[in-house]
């Protein structure tokens, strides 16, 4: 299985649809991948320097924030995210995100004198969002499921961040475990049953 086929079947997963109402058919040897694929939450990469891992740490803790419930980084998301990038993206999707990257800590030290990490969560939230509002004409906006489109290879940065975030947050043990409901073995998929007002959606097997 190709890195892309799995990027697709994972966003159905994460999407929380079942794979046979949306008629995706996993052959033989993606399951046999999903089954067995190593956990990223326990590798220790080594792509980026110290300065990037902490910026891209607060960077995924301002979109998945702790509150009364775990956030990225107890879930282990920053590393998650830095190996998707260096070991999943291509060379175009990960130039990118690091370029990205690098610019955004580029501008914040150029702007408040110091690193990203060190900013109040307002400061850290607005900048955030004017890389969303210079953004939106990416079809990564587009309506519509993540689910039911292709990976876009030239998102840009802000939403190949929020992308992953996402996906190793729901996907990871802490994110299903601790935020959605989880149930080890559901052995059905009931797309109609109705959830309270407090309820979170079910999750999908984690990595």
């Amino acid at each position: 299985m190709n890195r892309r086929e799995f990027l697709e079947c994972a966003a159905v997963m994460v999407g929380g649809l079942s794979l046979h109402q949306v008629g995706f058919s996993l052959s033989q040897e993606q399951r046999v991948y999903l089954a067995t694929a190593p956990s990223y939450i326990a590798r220790k990469p080594a792509y980026l320097n110290v300065a990037q891992k902490k910026t891209l740490a607060m960077l995924t803790e301002t979109i998945m924030p702790r509150t009364d419930t775990p956030g990225a980084i107890d879930a282990g998301v920053p590393r998650f995210v830095e190996l998707m990038v260096f070991e999943w993206l291509t060379d175009e999707e990960r130039s990118l995100f690091v370029g990205g990257l690098n610019a955004l800590m580029s501008e914040t030290e150029a702007t408040h004198q110091k690193p990203y990490e060190q900013l109040a969560e307002k400061q850290r939230v607005a900048i955030l969002e004017d890389l969303e509002k210079a953004a939106g004409d990416s079809a990564w906006y587009d309506i519509g499921s993540a689910a039911m489109r292709d990976f876009i290879s030239d998102a840009p940065f802000v939403c190949q961040l929020k992308e992953l975030t996402i996906w190793g947050f729901f996907t990871s043990e802490v994110g299903s475990k601790q935020v959605l409901r989880y149930e080890a073995m559901p052995m059905k998929f009931d797309g109609h049953r109705s959830l309270d007002e407090d309820d979170s959606s079910w999750a999908t097997p984690f990595i």
